[in-house]
């Protein structure tokens, strides 16, 4: 089981991003890490001619949100490496550039120009991505308490965790 808060969705074309990214992840059950992209594209129907794309596209997006690599580097070389371009299509900004890992690169883009793309993070224990929707985008962990019965509550157990440490630490 993983996390799975509906309030951990990313808004409009963000949120396909962060079902790719949420592809790799640690499953709150067995603590171990898992690639569950092939699942992910068999059911997108995706041709076996792109998935080496599409993976490699997520393992550099899960860097960038992850802060191990520089988020413009990465984002400028898929730009230029699938040949997207702005156009002003009906009164908006449009990307071309076909495919699936180009979509994601595009909604990455809008997210970048509005201001979003920060607010897509990783948690720092089980890495699950999830959308800030705080006020303030200070949210830290993926939840602060279970959110299922399979749930983990990474903020709650760092926390509780942290005390242990201070409370050690003074004897």
């Amino acid at each position: 089981m993983v996390n799975t808060s509906s309030d951990q969705e990313a808004p409009g074309a963000l949120e396909p991003v962060r079902t790719l990214l949420n592809t790799w992840l640690i499953p709150n059950d067995t603590r171990q890490a898992e690639d569950r992209f092939e699942a992910y594209a068999d059911q997108a129907g995706l041709p076996r001619t792109r998935r080496k794309e599409l993976r490699s596209l997520r393992d550099d997006l899960r860097q960038a949100v992850e802060h191990h690599a520089d988020t413009a580097a990465i984002v400028n070389d898929w730009v230029e490496r699938l040949d997207i371009r702005p156009r002003v299509v009906d009164d908006a900004i449009a990307f071309t550039g076909g495919g699936h890992a180009a979509d994601h690169v595009a909604a990455v883009l809008e997210a970048i120009a509005a201001g979003r793309w920060h607010r897509l993070k990783a948690c720092p224990d089980c890495r699950w991505v999830f959308y800030d929707h705080s006020r303030n985008a200070s949210k830290r962990w993926c939840l602060m308490t279970a959110g299922g019965p399979g749930g983990r509550s990474c903020g709650g157990i760092a926390k509780v965790r942290a005390h242990r440490e201070r409370t050690r630490a003074t004897r």
